[in-house]
């Protein structure tokens, strides 16, 4: 893979001759944070080399370059999940090619599940942990150590640091967020109501199909990591509401005003 990785660098270079700080992955309903960003060059997924490309409703299939104040950001619209065939190399492919175009500090962004009572659709979850249990692990096979270690210390997968910043930003802009641990499974299908109650065992507060290899494989490359989930449905083991991907859409471009407000400060200020 690492010489899939440099072919794909050195394709993006040699269009855009761009050297990003911060990477961004969007997720379901939040692919408008471009508009925060002065464009400077956009690149389809279909001319990347090497690239995957998305196939699901509401992700474009685009990575963009460019500014927010005088940080140098490369976004993703729409991100690749397991679900949709790839394996967990290909998921997790652009956090790769990332860092090797000078990412140091890659945030998330993913539509989710609640389960903590204290949520309710349109909340905006800073992940400060995860859970994972995807059937697949992005790191499983021959390790190469030009990628990072075979034992991967994953004691902060999340900044403290950048959700401390997040929380700030929050505070003066009186926007709620909540703190939370994210699970991750593989989907398609929404989750049943005993797989709600097992979450809720579990220990986490949400629940969603996707962030959790993006993230495992950032910090295999020591990037650091700040993860943020939107409430689009709700869901125990008494009660679930019907969910369908038109109605999470929905509820993620409600919150997403925030969420852009959010990403965009942290950005400029951390």
């Amino acid at each position: 893979m690492w010489e899939q990785v440099q072919e794909t660098v050195n394709y993006i270079k040699s269009k855009t001759g761009f050297e990003p700080e911060y990477g961004v992955i969007l997720g379901s309903g939040l692919g408008s944070f471009t508009e925060d960003i002065q464009i400077e060059f956009t690149l389809p997924y279909t001319e990347i080399p090497n690239f995957p490309v998305s196939t699901v409703q509401g992700h474009k299939g685009a990575l963009v370059f460019g500014t927010i104040g005088s940080k140098k950001v490369m976004a993703m619209q729409g991100r690749f999940h397991f679900y949709e065939g790839y394996d967990m190399k290909q998921v997790t492919f652009p956090v790769r090619v990332m860092k090797y175009l000078g990412v140091t500090k890659l945030i998330v962004s993913n539509a989710s599940g609640g389960v903590n009572p204290n949520y309710e659709v349109g909340s905006i979850v800073l992940i400060k942990d995860h859970i994972n249990m995807m059937p697949e692990h992005p790191l499983r096979g021959k390790n190469d150590e030009r990628f990072g270690p075979r034992f991967v210390n994953m004691s902060e997968p999340y900044s403290r640091n950048m959700i401390g910043k997040a929380k700030e930003i929050a505070a003066q802009n009186s926007i709620e967020v909540h703190d939370g641990v994210y699970l991750g499974l593989q989907g398609p299908t929404f989750e049943t109501l005993a797989e709600y109650r097992m979450v809720k065992i579990l220990g986490a507060d949400c629940v969603g199909m996707s962030t959790v290899p993006e993230v495992i494989v950032a910090r295999h490359m020591e990037l650091e990591v700040f993860g943020l989930s939107v409430i689009t449905d709700m869901g125990d083991e008494e009660n679930i509401e019907e969910v369908n991907h038109a109605e999470v859409l929905k509820a993620a471009q409600k919150a997403e005003p925030n969420v852009r407000l959010l990403i965009k400060e942290l950005i400029k200020n951390y």
